[in-house]
């Protein structure tokens, strides 16, 4: 590659057959959170006056790392739903009320940015992957989504409901499948998720739901995979070389989900950064063999879903990663928060930007473009889900 604008360094060209993705797109609703307004909202909206909670919560939203987060829940949605702020009320039914539209609108805005940026007609999508863990119906979402968007009546539709962090890794994986056994196919991967299923008053018999009111935020994501892209028409960035899910026998219990009348409760673990850090280098090298050359970690690219700073140190430490490795997701909890299924794709949309920075080359100083990486997401399981990606 050749430095300070002598050249243009030569896109790699997909390996035939090989997904490909194509194009991306995110969508917020309009409430943002900046996190030092978050603590004295949230307990002026649940009317919560225990000091010893707040403080603790106020300690939470700084270790996150965490600066601002968008959210369904507004002052408008209390105002009509004052029940939602009651400790012990049966709201299941309100919750969904609220949840199944927000969530298809901003599916929609996402999808909608994506189809832009691709470039070809709605009419060309073939299938649709829709993952959520924040609504509940049937029909589900991936029906109502593709029947704004005007998609054909005979597109291939798969739900993936309720797989928590690891769903956006998991839509991907299968929308890789699809567009590799199906020629010609061009698949719509939608993630969108919400908090309004687990909002409730603070209670320091729930610590957990601290730990989610610092943590968690709301939106969307697209993107468009297919394989063998059509020159002039498609600009594919990145190939979707290989892909693993592996589940971690005797870890059901370290996140715990139960959907309730009173919305959905989890229970997390104070394992959880342990049981990743004690599995991570052995499903990352599993990963690895398959790029076909000798490659250290280092020498790699990393998107990695960013399920809380903990996690993120204990693997940067565990695999010796250089500093400014885990950049993206670090970048992507600070703007967004987690956001589950949809955080891996704000993360793959920072790491695009910084690739095309390195391949454009303006800095000598700037390490040269890695050509691989790794995607990687965790969650209920405890679930492992993970590619190997190839920088195009």
């Amino acid at each position: 590659m050749e430095r300070n604008g002598a050249s243009a360094p030569a896109r790699r060209l997909p390996m035939p057959g090989k997904a490909t993705v194509l194009a991306m797109g995110k969508a917020f609703p309009s409430q943002l959170i900046p996190q030092e307004c978050l603590v004295e909202g949230y307990f002026r909206d649940t009317k919560c006056q225990d000091m010893a909670i707040k403080e603790k919560l106020e300690r939470l939203c700084k270790t996150t790392t965490v600066k601002t987060r968008y959210t369904v829940m507004s002052k408008e949605v209390l105002e009509k739903y004052p029940e939602l702020a009651t400790e012990g009320s049966p709201t299941i039914r309100q919750r969904l009320e609220i949840a199944n539209p927000a969530v298809v609108e901003m599916a929609m805005g996402a999808s909608l940015a994506c189809i832009q940026e691709w470039g070809r007609p709605v009419g060309d999508i073939t299938h649709i992957v829709y993952v959520s863990s924040s609504e509940i119906r049937l029909p589900g979402g991936d029906l109502y989504l593709a029947s704004q968007l005007g998609l054909r009546s005979d597109v291939g539709r798969i739900m993936l409901y309720f797989l928590g962090c690891y769903g956006g890794v998991t839509g991907l994986r299968v929308a890789k499948d699809i567009a590799e056994n199906n020629p010609g196919s061009r698949v719509l991967l939608t993630t969108s998720e919400t908090t309004i299923l687990g909002y409730r008053p603070p209670n320091e018999a729930r610590p957990y739901d601290l730990v989610g009111a610092a943590l968690f935020g709301d939106g969307a994501a697209a993107v468009i995979v297919g394989a063998d892209p059509v020159p002039g028409k498609e600009r594919p960035f990145m190939e979707l070389n290989y892909a693993v899910q592996q589940f971690l026998p005797g870890t059901q219990t370290v996140i715990d989900g139960r959907l309730s009348e009173e919305g959905i409760n989890f229970k997390l673990g104070r394992d959880l950064p342990a049981k990743i850090e004690d599995n991570i280098e052995e499903f990352c090298r599993k990963l690895m063999e398959k790029a076909g050359t000798v490659l250290e970690f280092n020498d790699l690219f990393w998107a990695v879903h960013p399920g809380g700073p903990a996690i993120l140190n204990r693997l940067e430490s565990t695999l010796k990663l250089r500093s400014g490795k885990l950049e993206c997701s670090r970048r992507a909890l600070m703007d967004y928060g987690n956001v589950s299924s949809n955080t891996i794709f704000y993360v793959m949309e920072y790491m695009r930007e910084e690739l095309k920075r390195k391949k454009q080359g303006g800095d000598e100083e700037e390490e040269e473009e890695e050509e691989w990486g790794l995607a990687l997401a965790f969650g209920p399981g405890i679930t492992f889900e993970g590619i190997l990606i190839r920088s195009l």
